[in-house]
């Protein structure tokens, strides 16, 4: 029964130390969290339900994955519903395998958090930013990324 009790425990540990964690963050988290940032980052603005968003998450990861020793981070903004928020933004993360680090946007005034990220912004999604401080890059993507386009701007981003 010991030998039960503590294999339980220990799976009950691992599951819970390699989870995904979303934070809840209003846009001035995300702003701060950027700006903290000693490294280069794609930030990408995205919803469960969004067709597009669900596309471009491999390429992203893919990419943030190949630039890992350029400690390139991915930055994961989901702009879905309350309700959905934290369980079935989780249950997809899970299922998609998807590594990164997350925020769900605690927003619902695009025209307050759209100009804090680019001045440009729209609030269509996808969207994503790449940034890299320490060259004073910044490429802002208002679509849906493709491979070629992703590939530039981060080789830019990381000159």
């Amino acid at each position: 029964m010991k030998l039960v009790l503590f294999v339980l425990i220990n799976i009950a540990f691992v599951s819970t130390a390699f989870a995904q964690q979303i934070n809840k963050a209003k846009i001035e988290d995300i702003t701060a969290y950027i700006k903290k940032a000693d490294h280069p980052l794609i930030v990408n603005f995205w919803a469960t339900w969004c067709k597009p968003c669900i596309e471009e998450l491999p390429l992203l990861q893919q990419t943030a994955q190949q630039n890992k020793s350029s400690k390139v981070e991915l930055i994961m903004v989901s702009l879905d519903f309350p309700e959905a928020y934290p369980n079935d933004i989780l249950d997809f993360i899970n299922k998609k395998n998807i590594n990164a680090t997350f925020f769900w946007l605690d927003e619902t005034d695009a025209d307050h958090f759209c100009p804090a990220i680019d001045k440009q912004w729209q609030g269509s999604i996808p969207a994503t930013l790449i940034i890299n401080k320490k060259n004073s890059y910044r490429k802002f993507f208002e679509k849906k990324i493709g491979s070629k386009e992703l590939h530039v701007a981060v080789k830019t981003m990381l000159q």
